[in-house]
């Protein structure tokens, strides 16, 4: 659910006509709905319950301040996979007790940095990162708290390019070697172990991959008991899909009742890390079409937007629905929805039917609260689209569009002479 609606002809974010956004604003321009945001926090609050839990929210999915503070203030965590996003979280407001550092590649840097803002839990995935974790935070004189993130060789049935639970992907310690690797972790002095983790892919939209990766989770802590380890938590991950156009994701209260058997006789404290289920509806990019062409073979819509603004269907062949934001009843085409970028690659729709649009309209592009505005780029010397809040009947802008002036910042000319 989402608060994108119309009321008569004209797409409302909220209270707000989004053409008087667009007015102020300009395009192309994310927009975030605090509605919708609150409400997604809300129902995983409640799918849980009492049960013990932490929601920490995958920060890789848009690091956009506002929206991280809002969801600080919900009493939602982070979860967090760079120094980068670590200083996002803390800025925003997240304290370091509800944060829980993920990531294959964390720099001793970035570990440093971690121990000293107090983390909840790293997320370990590898024996070596394991032994440097141990050597930095020795040398800190700070003891590191520690779950290994386990690959439990589980099919979340979702696009290749988002699967991180298979043997053949780079993600985590294999099930069949995890007992020793805990063995180890309990061995060093610097470490101390507190938890289980693992993590199957993005965009799951059926249970069963999340009922079979928390059932070997639930295999491997009574297992970790029999060795005396006692652990706090197991952190199930994220991963739950949306809706872009026809898929059936499971309701929180779904997800959860199937789920919450397998983890109940552990005892332990349950940590799950949602992205795009909490952002991805929120979310909206707003796009001007400049030209109508007509060929006779194909047509396409030419907008503002670009794979620079909101890379998923390029990289991917993602769907997202576009709409137009005022409604004229002027019959349909079929076009391709590309943007400016000099790539054949650069669309956000193919062979789409959408209503007739004219030069000038404004087109919303659907579903794009995730993944968005946090992967796009300056290639082809793009400054990169503003975001906008909307709360009620009010909106503002939380990050500025960039000027051609910020595309070249940071930059000098060689002045090393021969």
């Amino acid at each position: 659910m989402h608060f994108f609606n119309y009321r008569g002809d004209v797409l409302f974010a909220e209270e707000v006509d989004l053409r008087a956004l667009v007015e102020a604003v300009g395009t192309p321009t994310y927009v975030y709905s605090y509605r919708t945001l609150k409400r997604h926090c809300t129902a995983l609050h409640r799918a849980f319950g009492d049960r013990p839990h932490l929601t920490c929210y995958a920060v890789k999915a848009n690091g956009n301040l506002a929206l991280l503070r809002t969801l600080a203030r919900e009493g939602i965590g982070a979860d967090i996979v760079s120094g980068g996003e670590l200083f996002r979280a803390r800025a925003a407001g997240f304290p370091g007790e509800r944060i829980v550092y993920s990531g294959v590649g964390k720099t001793e840097a970035e570990m440093r940095y971690a121990l000293e803002e107090g983390v909840m839990c790293f997320n370990v995935e590898s024996l070596p990162e394991l032994e440097i974790l141990d050597r930095v935070a020795g040398d800190m004189g700070e003891v590191a708290p520690v779950a290994l993130r386990v690959n439990p060789d589980v099919d979340p049935r979702t696009h290749p390019h988002i699967v991180t639970g298979l043997k053949e992907n780079k993600f985590g310690i294999a099930y069949e070697d995890a007992l020793d690797a805990y063995r180890m972790a309990a061995s060093l002095p610097n470490i101390k172990v507190i938890g289980v983790d693992a993590h199957i892919g993005s965009q799951i939209t059926s249970v069963e991959p999340f009922v079979e990766s928390v059932r070997r989770l639930a295999e491997l802590v009574e297992r970790l008991g029999h060795e005396g380890m006692v652990l706090e938590h197991i952190d199930i991950g994220g991963g739950l899909g949306i809706r872009y156009r026809d898929e059936s994701p499971p309701e929180p209260e779904e997800w959860v009742e199937a789920i919450l058997p397998v983890l109940e006789p552990t005892g332990l404290k349950v940590i799950f890390e949602p992205g795009r289920s909490l952002v991805g509806n929120a979310g909206i990019l707003l796009t001007k079409v400049l030209y109508v062409k007509e060929t006779s073979y194909k047509n396409f819509v030419v907008v503002d937007a670009a794979m620079t603004d909101l890379i998923r269907p390029a990289l991917y062949g993602a769907y997202h629905e576009v709409l137009p934001v005022e409604r004229r009843g002027e019959g349909e085409m079929v076009a391709d929805i590309v943007g400016p970028v000099c790539e054949s690659g650069d669309f956000l729709a193919k062979d789409r039917s959408i209503e007739r649009p004219r030069q000038g309209d404004i087109l919303a592009v659907m579903s794009a609260g995730a993944y968005g505005f946090v992967m796009s780029s300056n290639y082809n010397a793009r400054p990169r689209p503003a975001e906008v809040f909307v709360k009620g009947n009010r909106f503002q802008v939380v990050r500025e569009r960039e000027s051609y002036g910020d595309l070249v910042r940071g930059e000098r000319f060689l002045y090393i002479s021969n």
